[in-house]
């Protein structure tokens, strides 16, 4: 771990703070311990010094005089208040009863974020242009399946997305196949923030950009096996690490940022996904509830899938699929055509829709196997279900005696084969 302040280490209690929160957060143990360092360095003070002084008067005033001459450097807030938090930290983990509650002005306010916001489609698009081909893959994951770069590669570069993740990706002869679109990726639990095993999905844009990325390497004679990194080496050194670092996949996202012409951080990739999904969820296209789950937001969704130790039915797996397949509308870039297949089958739904069935019905049924015949007679039998509810406000008639009843003011309402057709009184 490369850290100007590693020597802290040699302290062993300083050692045992910082790997205690290492087991939760590597990262968050780094920025701590050299958060520590750079307070210990600017006041000469060593940790042990800082925990024998903490609870007196006077260390309170140091304290209070350190954080009013940053706010005269013009340091941000966000910048002071994380050496009070790092020094509560420090307190609370060897049982001192002291917190610092010096106030600070702006801690909650972030000024190189205040003016970021969300890119448009079109700006998404420049940026999908300017990345190299595995950065442009990472956007993808980022911004279509909302992502977070430590998912891609962690920070110490340990794990990352593996071939495996893509639960419904197929190698085989050298090629690369992808079972169902919009396809599933697995996020596991030590690559998820909140710790909780969820999966979100692809779109065909995405799955282009990484059906296009493992194909050169299957050219190039790499052996992938379902343990392999999805982000491999691009020619750019050589890899120290099994997978990238958390820092290297930030890096090919934000060099595609910059060369697009703007400055926005990559996190806002993420940001890009949530807020277009929340516009599908306001457009009734994405319930709130799986929004929160492909997030990997812990809520009703995560704590079914955690008690089912990691399995939700096939319908509401194929109902959140096809929630999320209304919602790519919003996050695709690039106009996808529709192919005669899914065309075929969204009539065959809307078919089905008209006649009565409901949405988790239809999820159950194989449309694509299912013969006209074999549909015609599912219609059938739910509308004349329908038909012997209605009682006598609604029948079925011959073609033959269609003309009769339309004369004696009965109404028209459908069709349900070449001879029969259901009319209503009015």
């Amino acid at each position: 771990m490369p850290n100007k302040y590693a020597n802290l280490l040699n302290d062993p209690d300083v050692r045992r703070w910082f790997e205690n929160l290492r087991s939760k957060s590597i990262i968050t143990a780094t920025v701590y311990l050299r958060s520590l360092g750079l307070y210990c360095e600017l006041n000469q003070i060593a940790p042990q010094e800082i925990l024998a002084a903490a609870g007196t008067k006077k260390f309170r005033d140091e304290f209070t005089d350190f954080v009013r001459k940053f706010e005269s450097e013009g340091k941000a807030g966000s910048y002071i208040v994380r050496f009070k938090k790092v020094l509560n930290s420090w307190f609370a983990y060897n049982n001192l009863n002291v917190k610092l509650k010096v106030n600070i002005a702006g801690e909650n306010d972030t000024p190189t974020l205040r003016e970021e916001r969300v890119p448009s489609k079109e700006e998404l698009d420049k940026i999908l242009r300017m990345a190299s081909p595995r950065g442009r893959v990472s956007i993808a994951l980022m911004a279509f399946c909302g992502l977070r770069p430590e998912t891609l590669g962690n920070y110490s570069g340990t794990d990352g997305l593996r071939i495996g993740d893509l639960v419904e990706l197929t190698l085989a002869n050298g090629a690369v196949n992808f079972s169902r679109i919009p396809s599933m990726i697995l996020v596991r639990k030590n690559l998820s923030k909140a710790r909780n095993q969820y999966f979100t999905f692809m779109p065909s844009q995405g799955l282009t950009y990484l059906t296009e990325y493992l194909q050169e390497f299957l050219k190039k004679g790499e052996h992938l096996t379902k343990d392999s990194p999805v982000l491999g080496l691009e020619g750019r050194g050589e890899r120290k690490n099994e997978f990238l670092r958390t820092t290297l996949v930030t890096r090919d996202v934000k060099e595609a940022i910059i060369k697009a012409g703007f400055q926005w951080r990559p996190y806002v990739l993420r940001a890009y996904f949530d807020t277009n999904m929340i516009i599908s969820e306001s457009k009734g296209s994405m319930s709130h509830p799986y929004l929160q789950f492909l997030m990997g937001h812990k809520g009703d969704i995560e704590a079914r899938y955690s008690t089912n130790k990691g399995v939700l039915s096939p319908n509401m797996i194929e109902d959140m699929r096809d929630a999320y397949k209304r919602s790519q509308c919003y996050l695709q870039t690039a106009t996808m055509e529709f192919g005669e297949e899914e065309m075929h089958e969204g009539l065959r739904k809307a078919l089905l829709a008209m006649s009565g069935f409901k949405r988790e019905e239809i999820a159950e049924l194989d449309l694509s196997n299912m013969t006209d015949e074999e549909l015609s007679d599912l219609f059938k039998k739910r509308v004349l279900s329908a038909v012997s509810k209605n009682g006598s406000k609604q029948k079925v008639v011959s073609e033959k005696e269609l003309n009769k009843y339309l004369e004696d003011g009965w109404e028209y309402v459908t069709s349900i084969s070449n001879d029969q057709a259901i009319v209503k009184i009015t």
